[in-house]
């Protein structure tokens, strides 16, 4: 589309998700509860290790709480703009600048926790397969540095993204047909050729997601070997449970975005559906799959309950 004397748009009208007009009523009440239970979870966690100094003083430990905060702010930045959506038309209208600082927060959080995941992986690979080595590679300080090179570079990430994606003219239609400011769906709105940009936005996304994700499924490699070398039964299925809970976080974290990014043509209306998994499924099965299976956690926060519990009886 050229843009000519057309006027540049000022704001943008996120569509949604797609069949939640029929009954708003009810999807608000399910994203609410979805939220609020996303929220719940993540503040707890995150409460957890704050109040236990033993506890964040480990590196699996400060990473866990750096992934919940990650959750609660990465739903955050979807989840009320979809229940303003269904409250009414008004709710779905966001100014150019709020579509800019949405755009760049949510590939800021979404790249910074594919980083984490990471992290994670490579952090569970040192205790597992390198246990004597592992208080001496992964000492505070490196911990710290890790953490926050997950967000310096999601936070480089995001504002190329954003860069890449703002820096076209958009004066034509307004209407994005997604339920968040996202790239394939902005991009469609643009008054200029889009080809480059999608060719480097997606050479960036798909860089960053594959990288990430084959370092993943390295050291889970290495962690299924030294797990197969534990002798007993018991040690066995302990470690095996634990890893097949975080890869099944990991693919409904890194499926959705390889279908959605990798796939320009495809239908906003499934984009969307498959994004909720990761925008908003996954923040709220974190806290079930890192928390309540983890026994340390659950012990301490069974202490921060019974604490709060008996003081406000005294």
């Amino acid at each position: 589309m050229k843009p000519g004397n057309q006027t540049p748009v000022t704001e943008f009208i996120l569509e949604g998700l797609p069949n939640t007009r029929e009954l708003p009523s009810l999807f608000f009440l399910l994203f609410l509860l979805l939220y609020l239970l996303t929220l719940l979870g993540n503040a707890l966690t995150l409460l957890t290790v704050l109040c236990d100094p033993r506890l964040h003083a480990l590196p699996m430990y400060c990473f866990l709480g750096h992934l919940s905060f990650l959750d609660a702010c990465l739903s955050s930045v979807t989840v009320p703009k979809i229940l303003a959506g269904l409250v009414g038309p008004s709710g779905r209208a966001i100014s150019f600048g709020g579509c800019v600082a949405q755009l760049y927060i949510f590939h800021f959080l979404c790249s910074t926790e594919c980083f984490l995941y990471t992290v994670m992986a490579y952090d569970r690979f040192l205790a597992i397969c390198h246990p004597l080595r592992y208080s001496v590679v992964m000492s505070r300080k490196t911990c710290l540095w890790l953490a926050a090179g997950t967000w310096l570079t999601g936070s480089i990430h995001a504002a190329v993204q954003a860069f890449l994606t703002f820096r076209l003219p958009y004066c034509g239609p307004n209407q994005v047909e997604y339920f968040v400011c996202d790239i394939p769906a902005v991009l469609k709105l643009a008054c200029a050729d889009t080809a480059t940009n999608q060719v480097v936005i997606l050479a960036n996304i798909g860089a960053v997601g594959a990288g990430c994700f084959l370092l993943i499924c390295v050291s889970y490699a290495y962690l299924a070997s030294a797990i197969l070398k534990i002798h007993t039964a018991q040690g066995r299925q302990r470690a095996f449970s634990t890893c097949s809970a975080h890869l099944t976080l990991v693919l409904l974290y890194y499926g959705p975005p390889v279908f959605i990014y990798l796939q320009p043509s495809s239908s906003q209306a499934s984009d969307g559906v498959v994004a909720v998994f990761y925008t908003a499924v996954t923040p709220l099965l974190n806290p079930f799959i890192y928390t309540l299976r983890n026994k340390e956690m659950k012990k301490t926060l069974r202490k921060l309950v019974c604490g709060q519990t008996l003081s406000l009886h005294a």
